[in-house]
């Protein structure tokens, strides 16, 4: 019988695929990043084609590495970059112009638009996320507005729109299935996080064709299978969830309460407040967690667009390490950043400020100033950054949090994980396998497909590597004072439009 279970992570500068075995051991992985395109400041873009392919190739290498075929899999989860939108062609199957990342921020002055004709207010109400061009409804309406034929093919039923997920599905299946799912849909500010569809009022205040829109399934279920003669087997593709949800399932977040940070390019904190919509009055969102055929269930998310993206500035735009792992030696050759603090908001500021024209600063700079001090900067933004979120997300539960887990490229840093535990005044706990994200969908498509049995079952595989116990906190707390003085002098800097 299958027992394997394959996982796609899809995220936004790689892919991963794991294959793994009921005792979620990874038994073959394989990995490739794909290009990253700025055509123009604020600008970002991915080829989907090149998503596709790049997948397809790693599927072939993670099952050749686990000596497995695709007979041997119970079923395939997929997790990807969230809010990133694709635009293709029903009858070809082919993207019909390059994918707008959620880091792109074209859509500033149509965001602008919204609210001045009053709109705001009853878009966060309706989908619980606030109007930013992090967001898939503003990048979907630059499609429609600024490329030509491209609105009147979309009311004529030609062309298909989704997130990554729905893009990888429809390639899998080829075009056999447009779906996608709860914690995706309720990133694009378009689906009702009270009734769990597509918001009619929004796509018709906000001229959407609805016809473009996939279906809305749950997390964990069968949503079809792989097209014959494309693996060798049809292979059940059984689970899809956004990646920073998918995350949160691989690290077991399944009571209220619990939370989990993932250093990525970005960060992201999520907070799980169960069957129930939170609503926020601090600049977090409400978003849908997962639907494991029990019913949508929901948390409180802090997006911060820039950590990891950081370290890799310092290494392919400013040459100041050489690779990624050199930050943290190189940080940790000094005591502290020298009075010098990062903002790295070169794609503006996400959660809990939400600018769009903030750009990135490095501030208290003197002549002893060194590149060990900037790399320290870094590494210690990702936890400022953190807690900015973390105390609103406090407030906005109303009760302190009593644990963080952490996963994400950057969370192998202890230096960093050190810092956390500092700033937030709680053991930070970093799990045995950090590949969470993919370890989620894989968990995802195999509850479906019954390789397990429950979250309880589930739960039992989590299992600490490391534990990060909190320190001087006077110390912690007078360092990030200075932080919030740097945070206000980076907002408003770029000019809008």
């Amino acid at each position: 019988m299958p027992h394997l279970v394959m996982s796609i992570d899809a995220g936004t500068t790689g892919i991963t695929v794991l294959v793994v075995d009921p005792d979620a051991s990874v038994r073959g992985r394989a990995y490739s990043e794909f290009q990253q395109s700025y055509p123009l400041p604020g600008r970002v873009e991915h080829d989907p084609g090149e998503i596709w392919e790049v997948a397809l190739g790693l599927i072939e290498g993670a099952l050749a590495r686990a000596s497995a075929s695709a007979a041997d899999l119970a079923g395939i989860g997929i997790t990807n970059q969230r809010e990133t939108v694709v635009l293709w062609d029903r009858s070809t199957g082919r993207a019909v112009a390059p994918a707008i990342v959620w880091q792109d921020r074209r859509t500033a002055p149509i965001c602008e638009r919204l609210e001045a004709q009053g709109l705001g207010a009853e878009l966060r109400a309706r989908t619980g996320l606030v109007v930013d061009p992090y967001f898939s409804a503003t990048k979907l309406l630059w499609y429609l507005e600024e490329l030509d034929g491209v609105r009147h093919r979309a009311e004529a039923g030609e062309l298909a729109f989704g997130t990554i997920d729905s893009w990888l599905l429809y390639n899998l299946t080829a075009g056999a299935v447009h779906c996608t799912e709860p914690s995706n849909a309720s990133r694009t500010m378009l689906y009702s996080l009270e009734n769990h569809t597509w918001d009619e009022w929004i796509l018709d205040s906000l001229g959407i064709p609805a016809g473009l829109m996939p279906d809305i399934r749950p997390s964990s279920g069968r949503f079809g299978e792989t097209a014959p003669g494309l693996l060798g087997a049809e292979v059940p593709i059984s689970g899809v969830a956004g990646d920073q949800q998918a995350a949160s399932f691989g690290q077991a977040c399944f009571e209220e309460g619990m939370a989990k940070n993932t250093y990525g390019t970005g960060s992201f904190v999520l907070l799980n407040t169960g069957a129930e919509v939170k609503r926020s009055s601090h600049g977090l969102l409400s978003t849908a967690a997962w639907d494991i055929g029990e019913g949508v269930q929901y948390a409180l998310e802090g997006s911060i667009f820039i950590t990891g993206a950081a370290v890799q500035w310092l290494r392919d735009g400013l040459g100041v390490i050489d690779k990624a792992s050199d930050a943290e030696p190189l940080a940790a050759s000094v005591e502290d950043a020298g009075g010098t603090y990062l903002v790295p908001a070169f794609v503006g500021l996400g959660a809990p400020h939400w600018d769009p024209y903030a750009r990135g600063a490095y501030l208290g700079i003197t002549r002893g100033t060194t590149r060990a001090h900037l790399a320290r900067a870094a590494v210690e933004a990702m936890a400022y950054q953190t807690r900015d979120v973390i105390d609103a997300m406090t407030k906005d539960a109303g009760s302190p949090l009593e644990e963080l887990r952490v996963d994400g490229g950057a969370s192998v840093m202890n230096l960093l994980c050190q810092l956390q535990a500092d700033q937030l005044g709680v053991v930070v706990r970093r799990p045995a396998n950090l590949e969470t994200t993919a370890l989620g969908a894989a968990y995802l498509a195999g509850l479906a497909e019954g390789v397990w049995s429950s979250t309880s079952d589930i739960a039992t595989h989590w299992q600490a590597a490391a534990e990060f116990q909190p320190r001087d906190r006077a110390r912690a707390d007078e360092s990030y004072e200075k932080w919030k003085q740097a945070v206000e002098r980076s907002k408003g800097w770029a000019e809008p439009g």
